[in-house]
């Protein structure tokens, strides 16, 4: 390691602690492996670190002057050290401001996947080989709403991800579960969610790789129907895959009258965005009845900064 480190990662760490030892006992009761540690508590360091289990993900976000390489090793280490974590199993990411669904590129990286507990329930995550990990941290809450309303109902989850809303669907006693990704890769991520979990039935939960709006368009001339939707659109896309860029901003109230077109009478539609100063369309309450309930949605680990939005939307017509 060459020359002296610009900023003392003493500070971090020791804030780092703080707000484990803050977090690890409300944790262990929730039956929680991964969490939030750190936001961008501290303006000197642009970091998110999360806890996985044994593991910790530590995502850099970029400045004007952007953290140099021996300082982040230093980080690294420090917090490899009062953690008490293998060094292998501190991942650093840098997060620079990208277009299109990034999460779906592949950074290379070779780790291995393993899987975490959240509540009674287990998911598979992978620390380096994407941007993102393959479980959205900050919709715990959300997950745990939809098992909530789930029992019995037709369960539709678009921009499905890794599929981790369809197993708390499932989990809930969902009668029947659509899942929609146009990723192969995390289409096969989703059905071993469900093996992990012991949730899997091809007779009551099957898979769709598709463009979200090719699928929507089938669906309305199916005139097919669903009791609980999931929608969690990317901010944007310019896939290959999808006929147009998509645009969470310009493009809701097409998406959402789409979407809430197939909510059968008493049906719920659960929206979310992680876009920055999004502004919901006035138009969508002329679509369905709408609440916001971000404050339900978002979990004590993420309320130091927004991490996302969310609203219900209910079908009330007669």
């Amino acid at each position: 390691m060459s020359g002296a480190c610009a900023v003392d990662p003493g500070a971090l760490v020791n804030r780092v602690d703080k707000n484990r030892r803050h977090l690890a006992r409300w944790a262990r009761r929730e039956g929680i492996d991964a969490y939030r540690l750190y936001d961008r508590d501290m303006p000197e360091f642009p970091l998110a670190i999360d806890r996985y289990a044994d593991w910790l993900h530590v995502q850099v976000f970029e400045k004007k002057r952007p953290l140099p390489a021996d300082d982040l090793e230093n980080i690294r280490s420090e917090l490899a050290a009062r953690l008490e974590i293998p060094l292998l199993q501190v991942v650093i990411k840098h997060r620079r401001r990208q277009r299109g669904l990034t999460q779906y590129e592949r950074l290379g990286a070779t780790a291995p996947s393993f899987s975490v507990a959240e509540r009674d329930l287990r998911f598979e995550v992978n620390l380096s080989a994407y941007l993102d990990t393959g479980l959205f941290l900050d919709h715990r809450n959300t997950r745990q709403l939809v098992r909530e309303h789930a029992a019995q109902k037709r369960f539709l989850n678009l921009f499905a991800y890794t599929g981790s809303f369809t197993v708390y669907a499932a989990a809930g006693g969902a009668k029947h579960s659509v899942t929609v990704d146009m990723s192969k890769t995390y289409q096969a991520w989703s059905r071993r969610n469900l093996v992990r979990n012991r949730l899997d039935d091809p007779q009551r939960h099957s898979f769709v790789q598709s463009d979200v709006l090719a699928f929507l368009a089938r669906m309305r001339e199916a005139r097919a129907s669903f009791d609980l939707i999931v929608l969690d659109p990317p901010s944007f896309s310019n896939s290959k895959r999808m006929q147009d860029s998509f645009d969470v901003q310009r493009d809701q109230f097409e998406l959402l009258r789409q979407t809430s077109g197939l909510l059968a009478r008493g049906g719920e539609l659960l929206f979310s965005t992680n876009r920055q100063g999004f502004r919901l369309d006035a138009r969508v309450g002329e679509l369905a009845d709408v609440s916001e309930i971000t404050a339900q949605t978002v979990p004590v680990d993420f309320k130091r900064r927004l991490p996302h939005r969310c609203w219900l939307l209910r079908n009330t017509a007669g």
